[in-house]
């Protein structure tokens, strides 16, 4: 009783800050909207929106770097292994740094492509291409504050993350105020407090790496850090996370396309929905890193107990996020429609799909729980597994559907309908997947073995 209750308090005071964090996130795009909203041309809202999500998918694309950091560094940190929790700071920095530096260099193909894929207008299209010049610019910080957030993650600061957040965001609203209203900038100046606001978070986190340093052992060791075998493991890890970050765009991607081809009120309808899964995740997100850190802490220790007892506690946790999340939904769900969109057409195509939004944090929840789980134990080939698995069943689901629809045996008010299930079936199977590597993942740490789990 006293190690459960012990991992619930450790679980909860990383997740917190977590969850605090991210709930910064909305906040800053609600005042870059209201920046540029209220400048006199719609042109400079649509290429801050068109820039924006960009980045967003593009940076997604390098979370591997806070993932494979924060399980590599949970697992040195539980063996107490000072000397490879610096040596992993240092490889994470360079690869990130190394990493943002190609982005600069050789990012704007990737900007056009982007931007083509998003079919914006002509106009809005050219100022986000000026958007995303400038905040290209940046690459190098947002991917070192990555690699920062996931070491400290890895040696249960979660209080960083919301440090740093903080100050980014907060730092991000003042320079938008100060270039867009008060020196009447347009799209640039948000793009130029987007930059500043970022190297902002990365002197605040090389800061705190200084004082963190001063409480470790050993030293950085240069062949560690300078040659290219030293860095085996954290390819290895970070590749996998790579691959299947790049399924799980696909699989947005794809979502969102087959949305759009049914006309623009689907297309807007599914976007609002979408927000109610970035909701549930804040939470689930929040439990989900509390766990990487302490089940690769317990792997570290080689603790079957702890393994066990965080497992069990984070369990708990998402399921009563996940609850809620559904509880909320089926109360709120509407009225947060109405908040999202004002278009009566929109509110009402979306409520018909709402329905799948109130079970989707239910079938979700395992996902997000196994991950964490996964990425501390940095099992990330079982993770890549999963999401192609999920993948499969996903387009395979909606390939049958959309035989059914050729042969017109499917009303048209269906065929969205089929579109989330089909999404859904995505959810499921790789959670089951995840679940099914869960017993031999459990069995290598000795997590189920009576005879460990009772010393």
């Amino acid at each position: 009783m006293a190690d459960s209750s012990a991992s619930y308090r450790r679980l909860w005071t990383l997740a917190w800050p977590i969850i605090l964090s991210n709930i910064t996130v909305p906040l800053l795009g609600v005042v870059d909207t209201a920046v540029v909203g209220h400048l006199p041309d719609a042109r400079y809202l649509a290429a801050v929106t068109l820039g924006a999500t960009l980045f967003s998918f593009l940076y997604w694309g390098f979370g591997f770097l806070r993932m494979g950091t924060t399980g590599l560094t949970s697992q040195a940190a539980g063996r107490e292994d000072d000397e490879a929790v610096r040596n992993l700071l240092g490889q994470s920095l360079l690869l990130a740094m190394t990493l943002g530096l190609l982005l600069i260099i050789a990012g704007s193909p990737l900007v056009t492509l982007g931007l083509w894929l998003l079919d914006g207008s002509e106009q809005a299209s050219l100022l986000a291409a000026e958007y995303a010049g400038i905040r290209l610019l940046s690459a190098p910080a947002v991917l070192a504050n990555y690699a920062i957030l996931g070491w400290f993650l890895g040696q249960q600061n979660s209080r960083v993350t919301l440090l740093i957040m903080v100050l980014t965001n907060g730092v991000n609203i003042v320079f938008d105020l100060l270039f867009v209203i008060g020196l009447g900038m347009t799209s640039d100046g948000v793009a130029w407090a987007t930059v500043i606001a970022d190297y902002s978070g990365l002197a605040l986190g090389l800061w705190l790496i200084s004082r963190q340093l001063k409480l470790l052992e050993g030293r950085f060791l240069r062949h560690h850090l300078l040659r290219l075998a030293a860095y085996t493991e954290l390819f290895s890890v970070n590749a996998n996370l790579f691959v299947r970050t790049l399924g799980l765009l696909f699989a947005m991607a794809f979502f969102t396309a087959q949305g759009a081809a049914q006309g623009d009120t689907i297309l807007a309808a599914n976007a609002v929905l979408l927000q109610f899964i970035m909701l549930t995740s804040y939470g689930l997100d929040g439990f989900a890193h509390a766990t990487e850190s302490l089940i690769g802490r317990a792997i570290g220790q080689q603790s079957p107990r702890t393994f066990n007892a965080t497992l069990r506690a984070a369990t708990r946790f998402s399921l009563v996020t996940a609850g809620l999340a559904t509880l909320g939904f089926i109360v709120g769900g509407q009225a947060l429609i109405a908040l999202l969109t004002g278009l009566e057409e929109v509110r009402d195509t979306a409520a018909t799909y709402l329905p799948w939004m109130i079970a989707l944090p239910l079938i979700a929840v395992w996902s997000y729980l196994l991950d964490g789980v996964f990425i501390g134990a940095t099992a990330i080939k079982q993770m890549r597994n999963s999401v192609f698995a999920g993948l499969a069943v996903f387009l395979v689901l909606w390939w049958i559907f959309q035989a059914l629809f050729s042969q017109q045996r499917l009303a048209d008010g269906l065929i969205n309908h089929a579109l989330w299930l089909s999404f859904m079936g995505f959810f499921i199977v790789r959670s089951g997947v995840l679940a099914a590597y869960l017993t031999p993942l459990r069995r290598r740490y000795g997590a189920i073995d009576r005879v460990m789990d009772a010393t």
